[in-house]
């Protein structure tokens, strides 16, 4: 079975560099949380600066070592800019195989490929090393964009969880995606890349 007890490992793509987040990465990962079009979807609450950043980074690394989740940084190869984070928010193998994703990217980076490149190192992962049979996972309802993400690397809608989450705009909805490990294998590989 599977045990991460905190060693998170490095997953190397084209572009992007899975790796594990340390506090020192605290100001990085403020500008990613605190951005305004990417904190609007989060759901974390308001992060004020670069100690509090490195704290949150922590408290994920902790969540590690408890097999509670597994949380890349996701980094620039040619720079070695830290632009976002990605990973498993929880899992569960005995009896269902399945695991949530969730990721975050600057907004300065959106729409370049970064976090599909991200997310197929994530998801194999998932597959191969977690031995997962399903991936889920839950976007705010109004957030389209992601959504539409989820949609285009493969996942497959399967309905809204209504007032399934509590944010600063309230409950709001959430849509539930999945792909099978099946599904992921049958995929095109220009549809991962």
């Amino acid at each position: 079975m599977y045990r991460c007890q905190g060693d998170i490992p490095e997953l190397t793509g084209e572009r992007i560099r899975l790796r594990r987040m340390e506090p020192s990465d605290g100001r990085a990962m403020y500008g990613c949380w605190a951005d305004a079009q990417t904190a609007r979807f989060l759901e974390i609450p308001a992060i004020n600066g670069a100690e509090a950043a490195a704290a949150l980074i922590a408290s994920l690394n902790k969540l590690a070592e408890e097999d509670e989740a597994l949380r890349w940084g996701i980094e620039l190869r040619q720079t070695g800019t830290l632009i976002g984070s990605c990973g498993y928010n929880l899992w569960q193998l005995q009896g269902a195989y399945r695991g949530e994703i969730g990721c975050e990217l600057a907004s300065a980076y959106w729409g370049q490929g970064y976090m599909q490149e991200a997310l197929s190192l994530c998801i194999d992962y998932g597959f191969s090393q977690m031995e997962l049979n399903r991936i889920e996972a839950y976007c705010d309802r109004d957030n389209g964009r992601a959504t539409a993400f989820f949609h285009k690397m493969g996942f497959v809608l399967e309905g809204t969880l209504r007032e399934y989450r509590y944010s600063d705009r309230g409950a709001v909805d959430a849509v539930v995606l999945s792909i099978l490990r099946r599904e992921w294998n049958a995929l095109p590989p220009q549809t991962k890349a």
